[in-house]
């Protein structure tokens, strides 16, 4: 009772302040709870408590001269590839610095700060971290993709040589670390792990009457020894299941998509996460952090539907569910951002499940860039940008 009386007397300064934190603890667990109960409620709430609404003409941009420009999105940049020049620009809409990148069509990969680009069918490729070129390569073949971790390994899967596929592997000063050729089938897909000590490889075999997939995984250390006994595991596929895409998660947890399902490989054991062909399954994406993510779309009435994008956390399992009610004509995922094309509306959802921001324009959203940090709304005439 002394918090409560000095000198004998009821201390009624501490009594209001303990009635006024009460007060405002429980209106924050009610807020919370019609947030979570009412959609009316939360659109409101989402709108004018959070300010997560942000409308086209509110957001900053930035102006395109060349309609034929490409761009991509990473870390805190905006790129911008016009005429061998590779503008970034920062979140504010500034040009921050303009790179000589000799390149035409570009194919782009990033990770973190780091940001790989290649000529798509070319030779040229570069290597970039935050605003700087770390380094840049001519291969001989033509480069049909370009993948980078977290720590600056590139992979560069080249094709038209007299393999059917050369896969260079580079360190972070971009020194050539070893080459692993595939004689007669193609790669899908590379990745590589966090701990720089794997590259995964979705191998296609096109050449019999049946579609072959095998999951192919690399030991950098000795691809770099001796390239030819450098395959420390080969993961079989049933035939005519069509292997699309990989990618190394955190603890070298292999994620696995194929056209019908998503499947983990963790040491010895795979597991099947997601299945998709008894669903009406619409966009599925494993280019995520510690998630992967599916949209499926159910009817809701007689010409109507919903979408529910379905994430799960590939550590636990556990499944985070985020319904709109619409169609959604695309879906973009990086690290712990998805967005979410609703036609001339992008919701970006983070991997637990939550509204981090709404972009509501004023015509056809056609084009999306994203980072874990921001996103860019592209279209004919200029870049439209939204902090995340």
């Amino acid at each position: 009772m002394k918090a409560f009386r000095k000198e004998g007397k009821i201390n009624i300064k501490t009594i209001i302040i303990v009635a006024i934190l009460t007060i405002l603890i429980l209106a924050v667990i009610a807020t919370i709870v019609i947030y979570k109960k009412s959609e009316v409620a939360k659109i409101w709430i989402d709108k004018n408590i959070l300010r997560k609404e942000v409308l086209q003409e509110q957001a900053v941009y930035i102006e395109l001269e060349d309609e034929n420009a490409q761009s991509c999105a990473y870390s805190q940049y905006i790129g911008v590839l016009s005429n061998n020049n590779f503008d970034i620009y920062g979140a504010a809409g500034n040009k921050e610095t303009t790179l000589n990148v000799e390149i035409t069509t570009p194919l782009f990969n990033s990770n973190s700060r780091f940001l790989a680009i290649a000529e798509k069918g070319g030779q040229s490729a570069y290597l970039l971290t935050n605003k700087e070129i770390v380094w840049e390569k001519k291969v001989e073949g033509n480069i049909s993709q370009i993948c980078v971790n977290k720590n600056g390994y590139v992979a560069i899967v080249i094709t038209d040589t007299s393999y059917k596929t050369v896969i260079e592997m580079y360190n972070p000063e971009g020194k050539e670390m070893f080459k692993t050729y595939l004689s007669s089938t193609r790669a899908a897909d590379v990745t590589i792990s966090n701990d720089n000590k794997y590259l995964g490889i979705a191998e296609i075999d096109t050449s019999g009457t049946i579609i072959q997939s095998k999951i192919k995984v690399v030991s950098i250390i000795k691809a770099q020894e001796d390239p030819g006994n450098s395959v420390e595991k080969t993961y079989e596929v049933e035939a005519n299941k069509l292997l699309t895409n990989v990618n190394y998660q955190d603890k070298n947890k292999l994620l696995c998509m194929y056209t019908d399902s998503i499947e983990i490989i963790d040491g010895e054991k795979r597991e099947t996460i997601s299945k998709t062909s008894d669903k009406k399954i619409t966009f599925s994406s494993i280019d995520l952090t510690g998630s992967s993510a599916t949209l499926e779309e159910k009817s809701s009435g007689l010409f109507t539907a919903d979408t529910i994008l379905r994430i799960t956390n590939t550590d636990n399992r556990e499944q985070r569910e985020y319904t709109v009610k619409e169609v959604i004509k695309d879906m973009y995922t990086k690290e712990n951002t998805i967005a979410l094309n609703l036609g001339t509306e992008i919701e970006f959802i983070n991997t637990a499940g939550w509204l981090m921001k709404r972009y509501i324009a004023n015509q056809e959203i056609t084009n999306v860039i994203i980072s874990n940090q921001l996103a860019g709304i592209v279209y004919r005439n200029k870049i439209e940008i939204v902090k995340l």
